[in-house]
């Protein structure tokens, strides 16, 4: 935990150069994120194997099938994983609401049992 004896006042210098190494390790962190991506598209649409017809089977179709198979077999989130990327998810609706205080006070006591 900081205390008064650990904090320093920094220079307009020293905060520019501390901010200089920040901006260049964020790039570098975009960088390799970015270069991840791209491997990964490379992999999703490269071809992993064949199908019984003969004809290949890229990255992405090998792990939908692979996604599906665990869903059938019980497992919950690549059912999760499946149902969403099919476009099935449920829409998630958060209502907000300016409610008078006394109202909550209401509703807290009544949950509470008081």
């Amino acid at each position: 935990m900081a205390n008064n004896e650990n904090l320093k006042v920094l220079t307009s210098e020293e905060a520019r150069e501390i901010g200089k190494l920040g901006g260049v390790a964020s790039a570098k962190s975009r960088k390799q994120k970015k270069q991840i991506r791209e491997y990964l598209q490379i992999l999703l649409s490269s071809s992993v194997g064949k199908n019984e017809d003969g004809e290949d089977i890229v990255g992405s179709e090998a792990l939908a099938i692979r996604a599906f198979q665990s869903a059938v077999k019980g497992d919950w989130k690549a059912w999760e994983l499946v149902r969403d990327t099919a476009g099935q998810k449920p829409i998630e609706k958060i209502m907000v609401a300016d409610v008078d205080a006394g109202v909550v006070e209401q509703i807290e006591s009544m949950v509470l049992g008081k």
